[in-house]
């Protein structure tokens, strides 16, 4: 993220006056990276390993692959922030690497909102997930979610820009001041898309699920009701729910702030306030990528046991193994579906 510029004499920005704050806000983007990249790296191979794949699996591949693509830009940032701001890698690559950090963050939240929906399907209305949802369905829709952030973010290639002060070029995590008004319209239109409607399906499905899951079922006894697939099912819910909560909610009331002091041009002691925040929650978003891996193994019975498998030497059985039986019995499909997530 680039530097706040401020007048020292006024309350307004100015690109001609020295930036608020320095290296003691920065990052460090390097835990991230090597974190994020073992972390995701191991999980495509392992996703690669477990075909045939289920529509969940479908769904984490194009998760982790998300990650993985915004984690190896990591090292030019890196470099970028020991190097004092300074960018020596061209326009290009800015806006690559900029372009790659909002496309992470989206289809993250995204691909989120649809293993949450394909949960729902699972739990509360299981015959026709189980008529309905295909694999190939799953690709479709990751091929959807792509092509969707990819058409809502090619302004953002537009916008991002590099700019000289000094001796040093920045590399803008917005753009430049004069186009910086124009820049928040168009980020609140994607982050309401992007952001706003995802969250709030993603918040019914799960009080939709919590609620079925939670509700007694005639006929069955009360070690039944309180079997462990369910009580798993529960305990995912809200792990997601906080994750998302974290990783991505703070970075986008903060960044609101930031956005709508800049355009109000509130005064210096404000904005420093607000500009510290924003420092501090847009990393959240970037750790999410070292987060998702964690699901996987929570979330995942075929990737928790494949996993285990290769850290113990031991061979899977079949049945770990062996790809989802859609023309088996209901009961079957909702027990196994809350098993998943």
């Amino acid at each position: 993220m680039e530097p706040l510029i401020l007048k020292t004499h006024a309350h307004n920005l100015s690109a001609a006056s020295l930036p608020v704050f320095n290296s003691s806000c920065r990052f460090d983007e390097d835990l991230v990276f090597v974190v994020g990249f073992v972390l995701n790296a191991a999980a495509l191979w392992m996703f690669m390993k477990m075909r045939p794949w289920n529509p969940s699996t479908v769904y984490m591949f194009h998760l982790a692959l998300s990650d993985f693509l915004y984690v190896i830009s990591l090292p030019t940032l890196i470099y970028y922030y020991a190097n004092r701001s300074h960018w020596p890698f061209g326009v290009a690559a800015c806006k690559t690497v900029r372009f790659l950090f909002y496309a992470n963050l989206y289809c993250s939240i995204l691909l989120l909102t649809c293993i949450s929906v394909h949960r729902y399907l699972g739990i509360c209305h299981p015959i026709k997930a189980m008529t309905l949802v295909k694999p190939r369905h799953a690709h479709l829709v990751c091929s959807l979610v792509w092509a969707v952030v990819t058409v809502c973010l090619v302004p953002n290639l537009i916008f991002v820009t590099t700019s000289r002060r000094d001796n040093i070029t920045l590399c803008h995590d917005t753009t430049s001041q004069d186009a910086f008004n124009e820049y928040v319209d168009y980020s609140s239109v994607v982050m309401v898309l992007l952001f706003g409607v995802p969250f709030t399906v993603i918040v019914v499905c799960y009080c939709l699920m919590a609620r079925s899951l939670c509700r007694p079922r005639t006929g069955l006894s009360a070690s039944q009701q309180r079997n462990a697939s369910h009580q798993k099912s529960i305990k995912l819910i809200v792990i997601v729910l906080v994750v998302f909560a974290v990783s991505f909610v703070p970075f986008h009331i903060t960044r609101t702030l930031y956005y709508t002091s800049r355009v109000l041009e509130a005064n210096c002691e404000f904005l420093n306030i607000v500009n510290f925040t924003y420092k501090i929650t847009r990393p959240l978003a970037s750790v999410n990528s070292c987060i998702d891996p964690i699901l996987y193994f929570l979330a995942g019975d075929h990737y928790r046991s494949k996993l285990m498998s290769v850290l113990t030497g031991k061979r899977q059985t079949l049945s770990s193994l062996a790809p989802d039986p859609y023309g088996s019995s209901c009961r079957w499909w909702v027990r196994r579906t809350a098993s998943w997530f």
